[in-house]
């Protein structure tokens, strides 16, 4: 393109555009300053000599003169002021300036001396980079580009990564916009004449063009951006010239088509001129275009930036939008359509934000047919990608290609793909598929416009759209999922507001040539407008599918006030028909008995509308005689609540309606009860049937509404006496007395709160005493339901009765603890239940999903009578032991109980791991006979386990201090428990526990593994050393090689250590177990005594420059410190490096070392233990796991309710 290069420009440009650059594969996206670079061959060439464009001679150009860039003719003035803020760079930084005027000023400058302003221009885009290199006059005159960039290059600070297009703060916060502004608005200004010139395009695309060639992600970064913007003000210039053009071409046409007696010789030669001028223009900006795009956009589009990835996938698409005669071809659309799998997910969302327009604008889908057969499967499998963005703008797609195409495109599997989105629990993205659903399914029909009822009354407009979402509804077989459908639907579609359109189709018979509705039908309709009802009431979306909860504004609640407002006007007269057409159908009540709770109330009154009040009244007391469904039954007991709630002003009408109806209740209940119970005759089904009824209404009712006042105490607690001594009885029945009492207990509580007395209370204490003690003997029960009952009854009740429940004194006396029996049992209840295998691969996966909720709710329960602090954290070992094996199941509860044990204290939760693993090793124990094999997978799990426990410590070995101790603590105490006073060279059964102990020494801190080592010597003080020779020791050894890890590493000694070296004074010091001892201050770099049998390792000068390259390696290994990856890299690794040559030690000098106590100075673990420990181990797998309580157990809680806020949500 340039007419004039320097005597090398060209030659070395086309090799250097040959040679390695930072242009890896897009699965390296390494985020370093300095890369490796390596360019695949075949790479296109540099922009070539005068002439014409890449590659192509054939296209002449205009010599415009000038003296080309490289080694000028005459030297270049000297431009000392980018350090002030008159330079380019802190002007566009600092952004207060017009940068019209700016660029106006610099082409005036450009014009009367070039190679000081292109200087200017080239320090500009240095410093833009973030280098503080300077070009100088010399440099400029007498380098080339490559090498002033390769100068550029050496002076860059290498220790920052930042430059000014990703700095962060107010210096910098406009500087993207203005840079971005700046090269426009220069190309803008130049376009009629500077940018014809063949040396100042030539020369900044040069540069550029060797600056995206870099190694440096910043020279690549900000000059890619340069050279993308500078592409797409040249779009914008060669728009301008076809424009001319056109005119000029059509002005000369008019003028030629002149007689030639009006023909003007001298226009028509000057219109020839200028379109000649103007075609060779054009035919020089394409050529800059087809360089800049071959040089630039090729290389770097798959560069290993995102950032820089993401720019060219922008500009791309704003090319072929301005300029689709060029670019809107498959040779530039295939690289959008590549870049679709890009695994970053900014660059995927900037391709499709690319092609968006281009399907959205009906004169270009044309040029897009190939491309779209092309990556057309590719679009839509995006619908479901991982980030919600892309995801979002790929549905929008998609539905811009149905738009475009029709179906001719998209084939069924396509739309079904996108149809399913509808149900996402991500709103943006079932909103989007809501209107991809919208376009290609609802459609309006215009042959129904006309359609009636068999009443003749006209059907509305949206009929035949409301049958097609009830099929679709009820094809997609999510038919839980109703609310997401309407959701997703609701701003799209007006359909989901037509009340009468609905309760038409309902209601009215069907008029000629429709079809009626049939009974699935109608229940999918019925759900789908109960939806419709609950979302224009309360404005708000499904629970899990909207964000974080806000606020509606004051125009969003009026509208959705309007909304309340009609429906209820609509549904007022309507409900009592729905429910009277449906009164048996209990699916269908279930769901029209949702609609009261969603109504304004108010407007019974406000509109006179008393009689559909009664009518409404008088169907739910018939639903409540005529059903035992619970659904049905828990639904008419929330619609009277909503209905008697003293705020409105139906509120006593409806009251007397509800007396009324448990009036009737109670007196069903005890006529049942007498002809169940009654003497020397067996109940038939009939009275069976009667009885599970009445309690199924009583039940329901008493949820919501406090039935205390109908004297059902001695009745239902017979019931539950009975099944207590094991009559037979139905479990219906046993169930349904146990809870109703429990929830009548409640209310009677509920309102001894309000403004009880002391008496109530005692009263109210009796029959919650019985209702505990029937329960708690229940749970031993033969039918499952029953005892399944009990056990969440009696949790809940643990739960509301706790002293943590209640700070007024008349309440107190209703507080009941567990005792130890109690706990036991609910234990054995929970590993009975809950921690089975599940070894039927071929049920039916509903009935096991179902099963696994009950069994997640039975754990939960457990879980909080833990996080209250109701049961002592031990009790939690049993079911900690399960954490690995059971984890997909119940990991997400476990965890969180854990988490909130430790929150309550430390040390007893660290215990109470220690004694889930000494449970799962006696089990092993006990399996293997005595024998542990250490290799064995059974083992391998214990460990597993203990690292997962060692996990949850986290990073801070300060605040889990003595917790950890206490783990190692009694974990030595179990290891060495059961010695053989006869054969001290035997190792002790449990000895293999040492080496599961070894998971935990990394969470001790340095001084208090020297304490734990004295322990561990301290209890092996009765056993030679020359005795501990034997394979079964080996345990011992790997335990305390992992105590003595780092032990002999040199550490630097400051002046002020050296110091109290050699001054020091004694001083008291605190140990870990809270004794003191006399220390003197020197004592961190006296020499330490080894422990019995270790012999200090001799580490030599290699040694010890492995180990400082060891610790370079480890502080630049991205692993977190206590995470997985560093335990295995560090501790396993060290473990298995030393233990060799420990042992190896060990063993031959056995002999040698005196059995020494420990010093003084330290502190000594042993202090933690209680009288009765020491022996508390050796008979361990004895007593049942709840008996292994601790003396120190306290807890450390006021308020478990305060602490833990609301009943966790497993």
């Amino acid at each position: 393109m340039p007419g004039v290069r320097p005597r090398r420009a060209v030659q070395e440009h086309v090799q250097s555009m040959a040679e390695p650059a930072s242009e890896i594969s897009m699965d390296n996206d390494d985020d370093s300053e300095f890369e490796e670079p390596t360019r695949p061959l075949g790479r296109g060439r540099g922009r070539g000599k005068r002439g014409g464009a890449v590659g192509d001679p054939s296209v002449s150009r205009r010599g415009r003169g000038g003296a080309g860039r490289g080694r000028v003719t005459r030297a270049a003035a000297s431009t000392d002021d980018d350090g002030d803020g008159s330079s380019l760079f802190e002007i566009v930084k600092v952004g207060k300036a017009s940068l019209q005027t700016v660029v106006d000023e610099w082409i005036e400058n450009y014009k009367s001396d070039r190679d000081t302003s292109l200087l200017e221009l080239i320090q500009f885009f240095i410093q833009c980079s973030g280098c503080k290199g300077k070009i100088s006059p010399y440099m400029y005159s007498n380098m080339e580009h490559a090498e002033i960039i390769r100068k550029m290059t050496e002076e860059f600070d290498e220790d920052s990564g930042d430059y000014p297009l990703i700095m962060a703060g107010p210096a910098y916060k406009k500087f993207k916009p203005n840079y971005v502004e700046f090269v426009q608005v220069l190309v803008r200004q130049c376009q009629y004449s500077v940018i014809y010139d063949q040396y100042m395009m030539d020369n900044i695309i040069s540069l550029l063009t060797g600056l995206t060639d870099s190694q440096v992600r910043a020279f690549r970064h900000t000059s890619t951006l340069a050279a993308m913007k500078l592409m797409t003000a040249l779009v914008d210039v060669a728009l301008n010239l076809s424009i001319n053009l056109d005119n000029t071409q059509r002005q000369y046409e008019s003028e030629r088509q002149k007689t030639k007696n009006k023909q003007a010789t001298d226009r028509l030669n000057l219109l020839m001129s200028k379109r000649q001028e103007l075609e060779e223009n054009q035919a020089e900006i394409r050529n800059m275009l087809t360089y800049i795009f071959k040089g630039v956009f090729v290389h770097r589009y798959r560069d290993t930036q995102a950032e820089i990835r993401s720019i060219c996938m922008k500009e791309i698409g704003v090319w072929m939008k301005k300029y689709p005669n060029m670019f809107l071809d498959d040779g530039y659309l295939k690289y959008v359509g590549w870049t679709l799998y890009d695994k970053i997910g900014d660059v995927r969302l900037c391709c499709l934000k690319a092609l968006y327009p281009l399907y959205d604008t009906s004169d270009l889908c044309h040029k897009l047919e190939y491309f779209t057969n092309r990556f057309k499967d590719r679009i839509v499998e995006m619908t479901l990608d991982k980030e919600m963005e892309v995801a979002v703008q790929a549905v929008r797609l998609v539905i811009s290609i149905l738009n475009s195409f029709g179906d001719a495109v998209l084939s069924d599997k396509d739309c079904e793909n996108v149809y399913e989105l509808v149900y996402s629990s991500h709103r943006q993205v079932a909103q989007a598929a809501g209107e991809f659903l919208n376009a290609k399914l609802f459609k309006q029909d215009e042959e129904s416009q006309g359609a009636r009822t068999a009443s003749g009354k006209k059907r509305s407009a949206n009929t035949p759209l409301i049958r097609d979402l009830v099929q679709f509804f009820i094809e997609s077989e999510l038919h839980e999922h109703g609310a997401y459908l309407v959701d997703s639907l609701w701003e799209i579609n007006p359909m989901t507001k037509d009340w009468e359109c609905m309760t038409d189709l309902l209601l009215e018979e069907p008029g000629r040539g429709e079809e009626a509705l049939d009974d699935r039908q109608e229940a999918s309709l019925i759900e789908i407008m109960v939806c419709c009802v609950k979302q224009a009431a309360t404005g708000e979306s499904p629970v899990g599918r909207s964000a974080a909860k806000q606020k509606l504004t004051a125009k969003e609640k009026q509208s959705v006030q309007d909304d309340k407002t009609k429906l209820t006007e609509h549904f007022i007269a309507t409900l009592p028909q729905l429910l009277l057409k449906y009164l048996m159908d209990p699916e269908k009540v279930t769901n029209l008995l949702q609609i009261p709770l969603h109504l304004d109330l108010e407007i019974y009154t406000s509109s006179r509308q008393e009689k559909s009040l009664e009518g409404l009244l008088r169907y739910l007391h018939e639903i409540v005689e005529k059903h035992t469904d619970q659904e049905v039954l828990e639904s008419c007991s929330k619609c009277f609540e909503t209905l008697c709630d003293e705020t409105y002003a139906i509120a006593g009408r409806c009251d007397v309606a509800r007396n009324t109806l448990i009036d009737s209740l109670g007196v069903k209940f005890k006529e049942a009860m007498q002809d169940f119970f009654a003497e020397g005759e067996q109940p038939d089904e009939d009275e069976v049937y009667a009885l599970v009824a009445a309690l199924k209404r009583l039940y329901s009712f008493s949820c919501c509404h406090d039935l205390s006042s109908w004297e059902l105490w001695e009745d239902l607690f017979h019931i539950v006496r009975l099944a207590s001594e094991n009559v037979d009885l139905s479990d219906e029945i046993v169930s349904k007395a146990q809870m109703t009492l429990h929830m009548l207990l409640l209310w009677n509580m509920k309102k001894i709160d309000e403004n009880g007395s002391q008496d109530q209370a005692l009263v109210i204490k009796k029959f919650q005493a019985d209702l505990m003690k029937y329960c708690h003997q229940l749970l031993y029960h033969g039918q499952d339901k029953i005892s399944e009952d009990a056990y969440l009854t009696l949790c809940d009740s643990l739960i509301i009765y706790s002293k943590h429940s209640t700070e007024k004194e008349v309440l107190k006396q209703l507080v009941y603890e567990p005792d130890k029996s109690l706990q036991l049992q609910l234990t054995t209840f929970l590993l009975n239940k809950v921690f089975l295998e599940d070894d039927d691969d071929e049920g039916d996966e509903n009935i096991k999903i179902e099963e696994l909720h009950k069994r997640r709710n039975f754990l939960a329960c457990y879980c909080k009578l833990i996080v209250y602090n109701i049961m002592n954290i031990s009790m939690a070992a049993p079911m900690f032991k399960h954490y690995m094996k059971f984890y997909n199941d119940y990991g997400d509860i476990i965890k969180a109980t854990l988490s909130k044990a430790r929150e309550i204290n430390k040390v007893s939760t660290a215990k109470t791991l220690i004694i889930s693993l000494t449970q799962l090793f006696g089990e092993l124990l006990g399996e293997a006979n005595g024998v542990i094999d250490r290799s064995a997978d059974a083992f391998q799990s214990i460990k597993e386990l203990a690292r997962r426990f060692s996990l949850s410590f986290g990073l801070d070995q300060v605040k889990n201090r003595e917790a950890v101790a206490a783990m190692h603590r009694d974990g030595i105490l179990f290891s060495l428990a059961n010695t053989d006073p006869n054969d001290l060279s035997k190792a002790p059964p449990n000895i293999a526990f040492l080496e599961v102990l070894c998971e935990f020494t990394n969470k001790l801190m340095k001084m208090d593994k020297k304490t734990v080592l004295n322990y561990l010597d301290k209890q092996m003080a009765g056993i030679p050393p020359i005795q501990r020779n034997a394979d079964e020791w080996n345990p011992l050894f790997t335990y305390r090689n992992s105590l003595v890890q780092g032990e002999h590493e040199i550490h630097p000694i400051t002046l002020k250590q050296a110091a109290q070296k050699r001054y020091g004074k004694k001083r008291n010091v605190t140990n870990i177990d809270g004794t003191i001892t006399d220390e003197t201050s020197n004592h961190s770099w006296d020499a330490q005594t080894p422990g019995p049998g270790f012999m200090p390792q001799h580490q030599s000068t290699a040694y010890h420059a492995a180990t400082k390259r060891r610790r370079v390696d480890e502080e630049s290994n991205p692993s977190e410190p206590g995470s997985e990856a560093d335990f295995q890299e560090s501790s396993l690794a060290n473990y298995n490096r030393q233990y060799h040559q420990v042992e190896g030690d060990y063993r031959r000098r056995h002999g040698d070392m005196p059995q020494l106590e420990p010093e003084s100075s330290e502190a000594s673990i042993s202090e933690y233990e209680s009288p009765h420990m020491r022996g508390h181990y050796g008979n361990m797998h004895a007593h049942h796991p709840a008996h292994m309580a601790y003396d120190d157990g306290s807890q450390n809680i006021d308020d478990a309710s305060s602490d833990y806020g609301s009943q966790p949500s497993y």
